[in-house]
């Protein structure tokens, strides 16, 4: 029963919730928007009453039209309002940090070798020299 309780008191489930939550109002907003002004116009392009009645041929293709404006200003309002400016942020942090994506990564093998080197100093040895690649 504690790690029900852990799991459910963690921070990423409740940010999850929040999140859900954030994210169904936020798409009942662009269903408003997408409603009340995308639809009458994309209605009158096809000298329709509603949207859902436009049609081409023979296919009803007003329903189909509305769910990808609204797919599309939710993925632009995403991408525009949080994706981008993460991505400003973190590049502006590591910039401070004074880390640059083309400096090479320390592998594994960099890691030991620091701690050997480490080791031997503090034994009073002279560090090895690393071999030739």
């Amino acid at each position: 029963m504690q790690g029900f309780k852990n799991f459910l008191l963690r921070g990423n489930v409740i940010e999850l919730a929040i999140a859900v939550v954030i994210g169904a109002a936020f798409t009942a907003v662009v269903a408003g928007f997408t409603e009340a002004i995308i639809n009458p116009l994309i209605a009158q392009a096809f000298d329709a009453e509603a949207l859902s009645e436009a049609t081409v041929g023979i296919f009803p293709i007003g329903v189909l039209l509305a769910a990808i404006i609204n797919f599309l200003i939710v993925a632009a309002i995403c991408y525009f309002v949080l994706i981008l400016p993460m991505q400003k942020l973190k590049e502006h942090h590591d910039k401070l940090r004074g880390f640059t994506p083309d400096a090479p990564a320390e592998t594994d093998l960099d890691v030991l070798r620091d701690i050997r080197d480490l080791l031997q100093q503090q034994a009073g040895e002279k560090p090895a020299t690393p071999p030739a690649a």
